[in-house]
């Protein structure tokens, strides 16, 4: 069990917290998929136990991936620490989740609370209490890495949640592993927290997930629909709505980092992880009203060089065809989405939005100034 200790600033403090979700609301979990395909084998690559329990830090946490990766990992037995500034609740009762099952996760979890920006604090943290893993969720720059490195010289594995935003625009796709990336890309911070993780020569795996949704979801993807279809209103779509994209379900996501943990396979390896389906923009907008039982929505498409929108975006999805393989992760991992599109997007609906949860307010201004045009041209 874990020991509670009083918490003192600058001070390592670990204490059990009062949350576990039963196979992510009645979602069967398959961590033992098996499949008959050619794998591809890493060289020089390191062995971790999957099976034995390992003392794991998760950066980050406290949202969305982390909340469905914390309870995977607890529930599997792994000895689990959230690093957060403490600024918000470190676990949450999630919907659908019984009594019972939070009150096993939050007993089990445990926090240590910092400012992964004060180096020092976290060398001598970390170094403290030691890790055999740990998942970094929520870094975006390399010298953020580099202090929990120099803490944990016996750290059996790093892994890391990139991002499939690194890869070079390109006319063939869908984007492989193997692709050209962009070192000035919006995520080049990424690519340079990969950079430093080859370069230490540490046993690394790094996920590069495309779109992410899913229940919690703080980024405005399906919410942005939903506000809309709730609303009866119009749905703005840019261009000619044929673009085609790619979104993963978070508790896919999940499982695909659970995957990873003591695979051998995974060893200085970077896997694109998202849905094996590629949509339009179109087809989003009429998959995300299939989920919420609304009716067939009216889309409106048009030309974005037409407006000035100022800092808002009028649209949560780059105006472009942007979708990647996930067939490295199939191959290597045994990786398998559980969810198809509508079926994730109903599951974030029913246990999110459609509860009246959700991360940002409806604004509708981009779409007022998109219709009045419109129909000042007709």
């Amino acid at each position: 069990m874990a020991r509670v200790v009083a918490l003192q600033q600058n001070q390592l403090s670990f204490s059990p917290l009062a949350s576990s979700l039963s196979d992510f609301s009645g979602t069967r979990l398959q961590t033992q998929l098996q499949f008959k395909r050619k794998l591809w084998q890493a060289k020089g690559s390191f062995y971790v136990s999957a099976s034995s329990t390992k003392k794991i830090l998760i950066m980050g946490g406290t949202r969305f991936i982390g909340v469905f990766l914390s309870r995977l990992l607890v529930k599997e037995g792994h000895q689990v620490t959230l690093f957060t500034r403490g600024k918000a609740p470190v676990t949450q009762q999630l919907p659908g989740e019984s009594d019972s099952d939070y009150a096993d996760f939050s007993s089990k979890i445990l926090h240590l609370k910092g400012d992964r920006m004060d180096y020092d604090f976290v060398k001598s943290s970390l170094s403290a209490k030691g890790f055999d893993v740990v998942y970094d969720i929520n870094g975006r720059e390399a010298n953020e890495v580099e202090p929990i490195l120099d803490a944990l010289p016996n750290l059996e594995q790093f892994i890391y949640c990139s991002s499939a935003g690194v890869y070079l625009k390109s006319d063939l796709l869908p984007h492989a592993e193997t692709d050209a990336v962009d070192p000035k890309s919006r995520h080049k911070g990424k690519l340079e927290t990969e950079s430093l993780l080859q370069s230490k020569g540490v046993n690394w795996t790094s996920i590069r997930p495309v779109y992410i949704y899913g229940p919690l979801n703080y980024n405005p993807v399906e919410e942005w629909f939903f506000h809309r279809l709730k609303a009866g209103r119009p749905i703005p779509i840019p261009s000619s709505g044929i673009q085609i994209t790619q979104l993963g379900h978070v508790k896919d996501l999940a499982r695909a980092f659970i995957k990873v943990l003591g695979n051998d396979k995974a060893s200085k390896q970077v896997f694109n992880i998202s849905g094996d389906k590629y949509v339009t923009f179109d087809g989003l907008a009429r998959a995300c009203a299939k989920a919420g039982g609304f009716p067939e929505p009216e889309l409106i498409h048009y030309n974005p060089k037409d407006f000035d929108f100022g800092k808002k975006k009028s649209f949560p999805f780059r105006d472009q065809h942007f979708f990647a393989s996930v067939e490295k992760a199939k191959s290597v991992l045994g990786f398998e989405p559980e969810f198809d599109l509508v079926e994730g997007l109903t599951d974030s609906y029913n246990l999110d939005f459609g509860r009246g949860t959700y991360r940002k307010e409806a604004d509708f201004s981009t779409d007022d100034i998109i219709l009045g045009k419109r129909l000042v041209s007709v």
